[in-house]
């Protein structure tokens, strides 16, 4: 793969894609129509200084974060943070795509409410092929926000215009969040497959040597297991469960501690030991933080009359 090319700002986008330079130096919505470079065959990788929101249709494009590809035959929206790698792979010469990208500098954020919550977003921190697929209600209500920002910083700009974009992108956002529920809810059994596959994953997990040799296994770990981004898979789990990927990890230890506790003649350290902790004050602590109780009073309720 060749080295990806570094854009660090919105004009240098511009330049690239054969656009006129862009109206605000911090903010700018194309629209792939006219972009008047044309797409050639091959790989492009980009990685940018700024956030981008896109929704992309009708392409022979393969888009890739990482070693994840997705396919963009239908209209789907994507969200990137700044220094994301992002690749290119086009099969066919000449076949433009459709769509638009919103592009908004950090610097644009600067002294608003937005500089700290967009990190709440965690869609920014989805993979590709987590992209949120657009009924046609949605994407008229995203191209709606679009166009509204798209006209205030084309007009004069004064000094209510940095507040008023930066609520339609609070709206936009919110839009997205709400539409991602949605989407986690209506690919209901696509999901409870993913809580089937995580089951039996740390399920096969803690009936090998793996937690002694490696200990518990990591949100990093579990998120490659399933093909997912780690805030993908936190996100949906929350949603399914109400507990998060490292929560559920840890319900895991727990249910594993009290089987062997109860059932079993192995000792605290033994048992610690087989639960991947190094030390049994880890545990201790780890199993009293947990349940209000430490693993010998919990084993002492099952072996008092033995």
């Amino acid at each position: 793969m060749s080295t990806p090319v570094h854009i660090k700002t919105i004009s240098e986008f511009h330049a690239l894609r054969g656009l006129p330079s862009p109206k605000h130096p911090l903010i700018s919505v194309i629209n792939f129509d006219d972009v008047k470079n044309e797409f050639e065959k091959g790989t492009e990788s980009l990685v940018f200084d700024f956030y981008s929101i896109s929704v992309k249709r009708g392409m022979n494009h393969r888009y890739r974060y990482g070693q994840q590809d997705y396919d963009f035959n239908e209209g789907v929206m994507f969200f990137m943070a700044p220094h994301q790698v992002l690749t290119i792979e086009i099969d066919e010469e000449n076949h433009p795509p459709t769509g638009w990208s919103l592009f908004i500098h950090p610097d644009f954020f600067w002294n608003t409410p937005l500089a700290a919550t967009i990190r709440k977003y965690d869609f920014f921190g989805y993979a590709v092929h987590e992209a949120l697929f657009l009924s046609e209600d949605e994407e008229l209500k995203i191209q709606q926000i679009i166009d509204n920002i798209r006209q205030e910083y084309l007009t004069s700009i004064d000094q209510f215009s940095q507040s008023i974009i930066i609520s339609q992108l609070e709206t936009l956002l919110n839009y997205a969040d709400r539409f991602y529920q949605r989407q986690f809810i209506t690919r209901n059994k696509a999901n409870h497959l993913v809580l089937e596959q995580l089951e039996k994953l740390l399920d096969h997990y803690f009936e090998t040597d793996d937690l002694s040799s490696k200990g518990l296994p990591t949100v990093q770990y579990i998120s490659d297991q399933l093909h997912m981004s780690p805030t993908y898979l936190r996100s949906l789990l929350k949603m399914l469960t109400g507990q998060n990927t490292q929560q559920l990890i840890h319900q895991k230890v727990i249910d594993k501690a009290m089987e062997k506790l109860s059932t079993t003649n192995l000792t605290v350290s033994e048992i610690a030991y087989e639960l991947g902790f190094e030390h049994s004050q880890s545990f201790n602590k780890f199993f009293k933080k947990k349940t209000n109780i430490t693993p010998t009073e919990f084993k002492q309720r099952f072996h008092r009359s033995g």
